[in-house]
């Protein structure tokens, strides 16, 4: 599975601007939303934060993979955003989480919703990677290293 297959170059952010867990999830509702317009940030943000609810995804190392499944959509669809302070989102280690993929399915969609977990789960694991989405010139940089990642063998 590619990585830009579900994540548009719209929908990268390179400073996300909120300091809360809920103002992330919003932006990256907001993202996500400007794609599907049969989505609302404000239903969105609210599905994300029940799902939250159940657990953080935060899963360390600066990183959450917010995520949820969502009745009326035709296809899954994703958002990158980096917060360069860093925002507290209940993570697992309780660090600060910096990077933020956010991913999106049609609610009968597991076995493909949870493939792109998986994947992006595995991307953001390695260090080195982790570290250049980190200093990425802004957007564009952030793009670029994610397609450079995507056609990696």
């Amino acid at each position: 599975m590619r990585i830009l297959d579900i994540l548009p170059p719209g929908a990268v952010m390179g400073d996300l601007r909120s300091d809360t867990k809920e103002g992330v999830l919003r932006e990256l509702s907001e993202a996500v939303c400007r794609l599907v317009p049969a989505l609302s940030p404000e239903r969105l943000t609210a599905i994300l934060m029940d799902r939250e609810a159940l657990g953080s995804t935060g899963i360390g190392d600066g990183v959450a993979i917010p995520h949820g499944k969502v009745a009326g959509i035709g296809q899954m669809v994703a958002a990158f955003g980096r917060s360069r302070e860093g925002v507290q989102f209940a993570s697992l280690d309780g660090k600060p989480t910096r990077l933020f993929f956010l991913v999106i399915a049609p609610e009968n969609s597991a076995g493909m919703h949870l493939k792109a977990l998986a994947r992006i789960s595995r991307l953001l694991k390695d260090e080195r990677f982790r570290r250049r989405l980190l200093e990425a010139d802004g957007t564009e940089g952030l793009v670029d290293l994610l397609r450079e990642e995507d056609e990696r063998p």
